[in-house]
């Protein structure tokens, strides 16, 4: 297996520049995910590692060798997409070995091949199947089959999800996991799920705009995420921000009664915005600051949507326990202020 290096890649299509100079490792055996909106390069980019987009400029390696204008079949990888793409006249077999068979790969071999993925996929059971007998999450997993057989130094997936239901994307995001675990490859899974990228990745490439925010394990970005951008693309719920005003060693919010600790790079008067996390805030009951405006009552964790009095600025607030707020109450947030980040309020960018 290989790992991926991408030296200042950049990708136009003619006088529009989508992909803008990007640096980034991704190690050998990495489970790396790209996330970020609609439009923000990562299935871009993804295609460029395949080599079904041509990299305009910079220079793409995969282990030692310089794949930048290889041919994709020549790259050693493998692409999983979105849609299944089986063939509907073939078995799950069939579908699973016809690439080996195409390159003209020994009978034997392929049957070996196909064998070790369906142990891997649990798939022994729907060898003799076609697709039309299979469920949404066992097509995938074919298609993951088809993928394996080829034996490539990386596995790409793009949304490889998007189609399945609920239960069976969750279902799907274990099965994922542990077929990494099992068989080490590097692998690269591009999603705009946030939470499919925390729960899968060793390292996420947070993108936007054909920019990367930020690089970092799901936690570390989770608990320090460099802009406003990051912290509030990664967690489910979004993070609260507010308004506030730098007031010597203090940050002043009109929508918080507590106030928070100014960092020592702020300047006085600097307009900022502060960053709080659901489950970090609480609610007062004795409080009369903000309104109650809905809640989500999801069995063991409730989320209760508070609008500010003063301001009209939302809070969600994250509540557990037996006790949990009701429509139409007014309460007042509080949290510890030495949870709350700063962000500055015309770039975005984190103040420390």
């Amino acid at each position: 297996m290989s790992g991926v290096t991408l030296n200042q890649v950049v990708k136009r299509y003619g006088n529009v520049q989508v992909i803008h100079g990007i640096d980034l490792t991704i190690e050998d055996g990495e489970f790396c995910v790209f996330v970020g909106p609609s439009g923000c390069g990562k299935s871009t980019l993804l295609r460029m590692v395949a080599g079904l987009e041509e990299t305009t400029e910079g220079s793409m390696h995969i282990g030692t060798r310089n794949v930048t204008h290889m041919d994709p079949a020549a790259r050693g990888v493998a692409m999983v997409f979105q849609t299944y793409a089986l063939y509907p006249h073939m078995t799950v077999e069939q579908n699973m070995g016809f690439g080996l068979k195409m390159t003209g790969h020994p009978a034997s071999e392929i049957k070996t091949k196909v064998a070790e993925a369906s142990r891997i996929l649990k798939l022994d059971p729907y060898l003799k199947r076609k697709p039309s007998a299979l469920s949404g999450g066992q097509r995938q997993r074919v298609a993951i089959g088809r993928a394996i057989v080829r034996g490539p130094e990386v596995f790409l997936f793009d949304e490889p999800l998007s189609n399945l239901d609920a239960e069976l994307r969750v279902e799907m995001r274990v099965e994922i996991a542990r077929l990494h675990k099992e068989i080490g490859a590097t692998m690269i899974y591009v999603t705009h799920d946030q939470v499919e990228a925390m729960t899968l990745a060793d390292k996420i490439v947070v993108l936007r705009g054909g920019h990367i925010e930020q690089v970092g394990a799901p936690l570390d970005l989770y608990r320090d995420p460099d802009n406003r951008f990051v912290a509030g693309f990664i967690g489910s719920p979004s993070m609260n921000f507010l308004k506030g005003t730098v007031r010597g060693a203090v940050i002043e919010a009109p929508g918080l009664a507590t106030t928070v600790p100014a960092p020592t790079a702020c300047a006085d008067g600097a307009a900022v915005e502060v960053g709080l996390r659901p489950e970090h805030l609480a609610v007062d009951r004795a409080g009369d600051s903000h309104t109650v405006d809905l809640t989500e009552a999801l069995g063991g964790v409730s989320y209760a949507y508070l609008v500010s009095k003063a301001t009209g600025e939302r809070l969600i607030v994250e509540e557990r326990g037996n006790t949990r707020s009701r429509e139409g109450e007014t309460v007042g947030p509080t949290f510890e202020p030495h949870r709350a980040y700063v962000f500055d309020a015309s770039s975005g960018k984190r103040i420390r």
